[in-house]
């Protein structure tokens, strides 16, 4: 009987997510629609805008890993490749007209080679401070908005969080900043 129970509340919790799933954003959807012009096809994976280096195309294939490209571009860990996790979650408040509506928590690690993990220890201060810098910015400029976990913002977040990690760990390769967890309540 408690295992019926649960298969009725994870398909009524799968149906309702279903069923108020946000539609696209208005510019990304009309963004990734084809061409009106003669039937061509869509653009291909990258395209070079005025200023001649290519872009990731916004509209690639959706079970393509986003993050791909970015990190092919990077020299890979070499050896042992741990995990840091960050200890306690970040909560990032979100305002709207002066008044927080929401906040936001996410739990981060850092992906690096296993001989840096004490000096990305002793970091840890440092580390949080450039995060939170970060996931500010991003909840400011409208990150956390809407269907948040997907697509370009995702990718903007990730992007971010990297760049700040390499700025503290200058000398030492940094792989990936791992979102572990992310929930946003509202108020």
């Amino acid at each position: 009987m408690p295992v019926v129970i649960a298969l009725v509340g994870l398909g009524a919790g799968v149906g309702a997510g279903l069923a108020l799933k946000p539609a696209p954003e208005p510019e990304e959807a009309a963004a990734c629609t084809a061409p009106a012009d003669h039937g061509e096809a869509a653009a291909p994976e990258a395209h070079a805008p005025a200023g001649g280096e290519a872009v990731a195309d916004p509209c690639a294939a959706e079970g393509a890993d986003a993050f791909a490209a970015a990190a092919a571009k990077e020299p890979a860990l070499e050896g042992e490749v741990t995990y840091v996790p960050l200890d306690k979650p970040f909560v990032v408040p979100i305002f709207k007209d002066d008044k927080v509506t929401a906040m936001v928590v996410v739990s981060l690690a850092v992906e690096a080679e296993a001989h840096d993990a004490p000096q990305i220890e002793g970091l840890k201060p440092r580390l949080r401070d450039s995060f939170l810098k970060v996931m500010f910015r991003h909840a400011n400029s409208g990150g956390f908005d809407g269907s948040f976990t997907g697509g370009r913002k995702m990718e903007d977040l990730k992007s971010a969080l990297r760049a700040a990690a390499k700025e503290v760990l200058h000398e030492k390769p940094v792989g990936e900043v791992l979102i572990t967890e992310i929930a946003r309540q509202d108020s």
